[in-house]
C-alpha cells in the first residue's frame, strides 16, 4: 500500500484506504474517490496530480493525494 502521489501514470489502482479527518475523507468521497474504487493518474502538473476517477478527471493536491493509499 502506498500514497497516490507515487503511482506510475496510466495505471489502474484501486483504492485500499483514505486518511485524513472525516471533513478531508468526505471531500474525497464528493470527487468520487471510495475505498475499493478504481483511479489511475494521468498527469502530475507541479504539486498537483490529475486523477481519472469514476469516468471523470480530478485535480487533487499532493497533500490530498498522500491521504489516498492504492
Amino acid at each position: 500500500m502506498m500514497p497516490l502521489v507515487y503511482a506510475e501514470k496510466g495505471e489502474p489502482l484501486i483504492i485500499k484506504k483514505i486518511g485524513g479527518n472525516p471533513e478531508v475523507k468526505k471531500h474525497l468521497e464528493d470527487l468520487g474517490f471510495h475505498v475499493g474504487g478504481e483511479a489511475s493518474v494521468v498527469n502530475a502538473l507541479g504539486n498537483n496530480l490529475i486523477v481519472k476517477v469514476k469516468e471523470s478527471r480530478v485535480a487533487v493536491s499532493d497533500e490530498l493525494a498522500r491521504k489516498i493509499f492504492v
